[in-house]
């Protein structure tokens, strides 16, 4: 591993590398938080692809893509005076010993939970009228409703035992059903999602991600039907032409793999 002095002088050289690419580059030139913002989201995905894929050298890289974007933007933000890399690193530095009272202060903890819950009394500290007030608008919805229970239990309010949770999965399930039943598509949408907001809050209390577990999902189907694709071309068959049960044979073999 790289020592401090070698990793401030990386960090150095990255920074030297923007300077030269905004003044020299046209395409850097032209860049502004704007523009920038949607590369950023996607560069955050291919993250969080390679860490699922547990490919710690793609990560290596993906992390590189990101830090440039954090230092793309702080770049941007000096030149209108506003604020620098350095003003970036010490408002985080700042806030994280401020949230740490327990590491930085006199304040007394017992476990993770405890952590949890001063971070979130903390921020309203701060000035926030709502916990939920960290939690970004343009979030996809699972991973938001994921955070917004995150949230809340920070503050207190949350089941108390698994169990407890998992009935009410049972009773939103009953009440879908019930909304099935009567074809009224507005309803059965509300109560559908009043399923999967019950089944992530389950997830919750078994300490499962459940973005990251629906998208080990999403590789895991897709592995098995590209498999199923490619012996139906091995036969010169189209699968809208093969049975079902035609298709299940490869498909059980897909999933010995």
């Amino acid at each position: 591993m790289n020592s401090r002095q070698d990793q401030l002088k990386a960090f150095d050289r990255l920074l030297t590398i923007m300077d030269e690419l905004r003044a020299q580059c046209p395409w850097d030139k032209k860049q502004t938080m704007e523009t920038l913002r949607h590369l950023t989201i996607e560069e955050t995905y291919e993250l969080g692809d390679a860490i699922l894929d547990h490919d710690l050298e793609e990560v290596k890289k993906e992390l590189g893509d990101v830090l440039l974007h954090i230092v793309f933007y702080a770049k941007i933000g000096s030149e209108t005076k506003d604020f620098d890399i350095a003003d970036v690193c010490h408002s985080i530095c700042n806030k994280l010993v401020a949230r740490h009272p327990h590491i930085y202060g006199d304040v007394k903890v017992e476990n993770e939970e405890d952590v949890k819950r001063n971070w979130e009394n903390l921020k309203l500290k701060e000035g926030k009228k709502s916990v939920l007030e960290g939690v970004p608008r343009s979030l996809p919805a699972l991973v938001k409703a994921n955070r917004i229970q995150d949230k809340v239990a920070g503050v207190g309010f949350d089941w108390e035992a698994p169990h407890q949770v998992w009935e009410k999965v049972q009773e939103e399930l009953h009440e879908f059903q019930a909304e099935v039943k009567t074809k009224n598509q507005d309803a059965i949408e509300s109560e559908f999602g009043d399923v999967l907001f019950s089944l992530i809050n389950y997830a919750r209390f078994l300490n499962i991600n459940p973005e990251n577990a629906l998208e080990r999902t999403n590789k895991k189907f897709s592995k098995r039907f590209q498999y199923l694709e490619s012996k139906a071309q091995s036969l010169n068959k189209p699968l809208k032409e093969m049975t079902l049960a035609e298709m299940d044979v490869f498909w059980e073999e897909a999933k010995k793999l």
